[in-house]
């Protein structure tokens, strides 16, 4: 069971458990505000975007081209962007925070 720290906009911390799944999924079955995931979690909207606490990026690992791709369309991504839609939850991730991107 990993436990994911997300951060709201109005930098509200949620800790949450999971064990399987995306990021993305666990953060819209317990209605983390900013994260809609209007795609369904398939890597076409952006609508989960994140930014990775820089210390947690080895944790979050590596984005697909495509997901980078999708993320240099975004007025609002840096270097830690991820779409958590992306990030399946396993063990490994135990401790990661994640802030809610803004959007246009």
């Amino acid at each position: 069971m990993a436990k994911i720290n997300y951060v709201t906009l109005d930098n509200k911390k949620i800790t949450l458990e999971g064990n399987s799944g995306s990021l993305m999924k666990l953060a819209k079955d317990n209605g983390v505000k900013g994260i809609d995931g209007e795609c369904g979690g398939v890597c076409s909207c952006a609508t989960c975007h994140v930014h990775v606490n820089p210390e947690h990026m080895d944790k979050a690992g590596e984005a697909s081209e495509f997901e980078k791709d999708l993320l240099e369309l975004n007025d609002h991504s840096n270097e830690y962007s991820r779409l958590c839609c992306q990030i399946q939850i396993s063990d490994d991730l135990d401790g990661i925070e994640l802030k809610v991107a803004e959007r246009d």
